[in-house]
């Protein structure tokens, strides 16, 4: 195992690391010698569980720091920025910041017999999956805490372009999402920054279980992907970590499919 971020005081910051796609990508990275920075927002009763989880990152001999918090509260953001800032010591710097968030409403827009999408809806899914990147990303940048080659990776969906029920408004965040990256891929380019999405194939999460209907999901995504099996979390973590290496630093404001070929169908 090459660890190729080891020594380099570089971290990898992930919103939404306690499951899912930023778990996997935080045991990647850690794997490879990055520190790790996990914020995210769980109940007493999965603290447990969490722990487990992140004693095996702290595993791999790096720095860890864990925050459970509420990441969009503009006051605890700067609260958690000011601690990082105590813990860098001027020396440390984030390398990466990973937008791994799923808050979403996931309600119908016509129901006879269930609640169904209002305007407070649709701003709370996108301002949790898709502005709370740029105001995490402005706050760091702000700070003065990331490195001179850093990058900004998000997770999207196919749900980006196409209607799927319920998903009305977690479609909305993800197509805000792509924009935004986009977005920080241009305006800070000339600071080091690269941002990109990632597209996963549908992943058997704990996201997409909350999601009504979610066995037909994954039983069509069986079907139509050519290796005839889901994307697992670690498919992603891969890629994750693959944008983080030098090679990949002329990879900017693009969305990256990583799903077996399952779009193609």
């Amino acid at each position: 195992m090459i660890r190729e971020f080891e020594n380099k005081k570089e971290w990898a910051l992930i919103l939404g690391g306690s499951s899912g796609l930023g778990l996997a990508t935080a045991k990647k990275l850690a794997k490879h010698g990055m520190n790790i920075c996990i914020i995210h927002r769980n109940s007493r009763l999965q603290e447990d569980e969490i722990s487990l989880e992140f004693d095996k990152i702290k595993a791999e001999g790096i720095q860890f720091k864990s925050f459970n918090a509420d990441a969009f509260k503009a006051e605890k953001r700067a609260e958690m920025i000011s601690e990082l800032q105590t813990l860098f010591d001027g020396e440390g710097a984030i390398k990466t910041l990973i937008h791994s968030v799923a808050k979403g409403n996931l309600k119908p827009m016509f129901s006879e017999d269930k609640p169904t999408l209002k305007t407070d809806d649709f701003n709370l899914t996108i301002n949790a999956m898709a502005i709370s990147l740029y105001d995490w990303t402005k706050a760091i940048f702000d700070a003065k805490l990331f490195t001179k080659d850093s990058r900004i990776i998000s997770f999207t969906s196919e749900g980006n372009s196409k209607a799927w029920q319920n998903y009305a408004a977690v479609s909305a965040a993800k197509v805000t999402l792509e924009a935004i990256t986009r977005n920080i891929a241009l305006e800070f380019a000339p600071f080091g920054m690269r941002a990109n999405c990632i597209q996963a194939g549908v992943t058997d999460t704990t996201s997409l279980r909350l999601i009504p209907g979610h066995e037909k999901i994954k039983a069509h995504s069986l079907l139509r992907n050519p290796f005839k099996r889901l994307t697992l979390p670690e498919d992603v973590a891969n890629a994750v970590y693959l944008l983080c290496k030098d090679e990949a630093s002329w990879i900017n404001g693009t969305i990256i499919k990583v799903d077996g070929g399952e779009s193609l169908n």
